[in-house]
């Protein structure tokens, strides 16, 4: 059996069959002009946390990058909101998590935000000029770390991919750092932004922690996309 799902492309455009642990705390995103449709799509909830997190990074690296203040203040001010943002992830993730049997995922993510938070601020305190002066490299790292982890466990190359863009930007960044920050922020909010406005690629759905009447449900959302596909 093939590790990857290669029925699947790499990224497409956003499904609306949608299985039952995808349509908890949907939103649905709908711009007409007349009879014509400029935005018609779904957020899921996972979706929700990478423009969330997308967010985030734009303003953490943005600020540190052209509005630089105290780095005890950033420290402050940024160790709350990732932490605020950490815990938003893992409520509004959990579900997903336990149905697709990935809560290990979610743990994983929280670990990787914690530690990177630990050293940066470690690094400010203290003064460790060799990993204060390499942050946007740090967290470049950290994510790549991340997305390597969950591509294989997910079993998708979309997220493979965004490992290796991450450590491509690493090694970019580590090479300019007068522009590390402006650097990491791009890469962590463009590859957030991409995978919460498409369908990426995972692996084939296992046996769901869900009763028979939702087991069924998902499975004829699955023909009805089927269905799609082959017109």
């Amino acid at each position: 059996m093939a590790f990857f799902n290669s029925a699947e492309p790499i990224l497409r455009r956003k499904q609306h069959d949608l299985d039952l642990q995808d349509q908890r705390g949907l939103i649905r995103l709908q711009l007409r002009i007349g009879r014509q449709a400029l935005i018609d799509t779904v957020l899921t909830r996972v979706d929700q946390v990478f423009w969330g997190w997308a967010l985030v990074c734009a303003l953490i690296f943005g600020v540190a990058q052209f509005q630089p203040f105290a780095w005890s203040e950033q420290a402050l001010y940024w160790t709350g909101l990732s932490l605020a943002a950490a815990l938003w992830m893992a409520a509004c993730t959990w579900f997903w998590a336990k149905v697709e049997r990935a809560v290990w995922l979610v743990v994983c993510w929280a670990g990787l935000i914690a530690s990177g938070l630990v050293l940066t601020d470690a690094s400010i305190s203290f003064a460790w000029d060799a990993l204060l002066l390499h942050l946007g490299v740090l967290w470049l790292g950290i994510s790549a770390l991340g997305y390597l982890v969950s591509g294989i466990g997910l079993r998708s190359r979309a997220l493979l991919i965004c490992a290796l863009l991450h450590l491509a930007a690493a090694l970019l960044a580590a090479t300019i750092p007068d522009w590390q920050f402006l650097i990491a922020g791009v890469t962590l909010s463009s590859c957030l932004a991409l995978l919460g406005s498409t369908q990426w690629d995972m692996r084939l759905p296992t046996t769901y922690d869900l009763p028979q009447v939702a087991l069924a449900f998902n499975r004829a959302q699955h023909a009805r996309r089927q269905l799609v596909r082959s017109r």
